[in-house]
């Protein structure tokens, strides 16, 4: 499946973009920028049932945008 099948499923599914999803993940409180996919994975299942492709296809857009970011590596 395409990246861009991706999105289209989850408009069809959920009836939101990835952009809408991030004003509904503010609203609902679990939106930070230092937040985890993790995170975002569980609201997404709970909220819209998608499942983990779907929702990283939305962290992917989300990171794309500088809305989250990605995990530091640095090591201690």
């Amino acid at each position: 499946m395409s990246f861009e099948a991706y999105l289209t499923a989850i408009k069809s599914k959920t009836g939101r973009t990835p952009e809408q999803l991030k004003v509904d993940a503010t609203k609902a409180g679990i939106y930070k920028a230092d937040m985890k996919a993790a995170e975002l994975v569980s609201w997404l299942k709970s909220e819209h049932d998608l499942g983990h492709g779907h929702s990283m296809a939305v962290w992917a857009v989300w990171k794309e945008k500088g809305w989250v970011q990605a995990p530091s590596s640095k090591k201690k």
